[in-house]
């Protein structure tokens, strides 16, 4: 079984501190299981971040919406969130909406830092909605997922540089991150990201003139649903053109990773709400209604 030591919670920062460093915000839950249903059984929060009361829209899974007050992440902010889901409990935590790291004034980094751990026979869904980056945005992301050798996790991430709508992109902005995946104690995956505004060798030809870049990692060694994936992938890229989304999947040690460049959020978002739903119905033999506040 796998216990990380949570982040003890400390008093909130007085207000000319925060304005002087930004906010410094913890939210660190634990997810258990309770009868026939899952709980929020801890949580321990610090700073403008917070979880709204879960609800059950699917019967015993606990969906959970992680919440971000200010509206937007700044230079010198500084935001940590822990995940635990406890052996046989199921969770799916997703995000009212994207989220915006803005312009960092005098070279300060903003920086987002997530642990989630899942347990022996217990299920993540982890399903945020964007990242977006403003022009002079300077981002420190990193990632860590810890997984029991029976979990099972779907996760996602999407990073847009810029407003598409604007047609802006990073300016003097950076951004850098990590996402590590471990399943029982090994290391399976390790990616890292490194952007920076001035770069336009890498829009051009690492996004291809995209302003999206996304990935979804499954946990899956099955040979079966590596093909229905691929064939859905098909479909899809069929309807989108090339112009519009390119997307791909791999299997790597027991984890399909999905990839995939677009325009707009919404186009990588319907891809990937569609192989969520096809992923779910193997799992758990029935396709998910999808959060409602997606479509808000």
């Amino acid at each position: 079984m796998i216990n990380p030591q949570l982040p003890q919670t400390t008093s909130l920062l007085p207000l000319a501190t925060a304005m002087t460093q930004g906010w410094q915000a913890q939210l660190n839950l634990s997810f258990y299981p309770r009868g026939n249903k899952t709980i929020l059984l801890h949580k321990k929060q610090q700073g403008p971040l917070a979880i709204q009361r879960p609800f059950y829209p699917e019967g015993n899974i606990c969906h959970a919406y992680l919440l971000h007050p200010p509206g937007g992440v700044v230079g010198g902010d500084s935001l940590t969130i822990t995940t635990r889901v406890a052996p046989c409990a199921h969770s799916l935590i997703t995000t009212p909406g994207a989220t915006k790291f803005y312009r960092s004034s005098e070279g300060k980094i903003a920086q987002q830092s997530q642990t989630l751990v899942v347990e022996e026979n217990s299920y993540l869904e982890w399903l945020p909605q964007e990242n977006i980056f403003f022009t002079d945005a300077k981002v420190s992301l990193t990632t860590r997922i810890e997984l029991a050798s029976t979990a099972r996790f779907m996760g996602w991430e999407l990073h847009c540089f810029g407003r598409p709508a604007l047609n802006e992109g990073l300016g003097d902005g950076s951004v850098t991150g990590k996402t590590e995946i471990w399943i029982a104690n090994k290391p399976i995956l390790t990616e890292r990201l490194a952007v920076n505004g001035q770069d336009k060798r890498f829009f051009i030809n690492g996004l291809q003139k995209f302003s999206l870049t996304a990935s979804f990692f499954i946990t899956s060694d099955s040979p079966e649903l590596l093909a229905l994936v691929q064939a859905l992938l098909d479909q899809q890229q069929q309807y989108y053109s090339s112009q519009q989304l390119i997307v791909a999947v791999t299997q790597i040690e027991g984890i399909l990773v999905v990839r995939a460049l677009a325009h707009w959020s919404e186009t990588i978002m319907a891809v990937f709400v569609k192989v969520w739903q096809q992923v779910r119905e193997q799992w758990l033999g029935y396709t998910p209604v999808v959060p409602r506040i997606w479509a808000t």
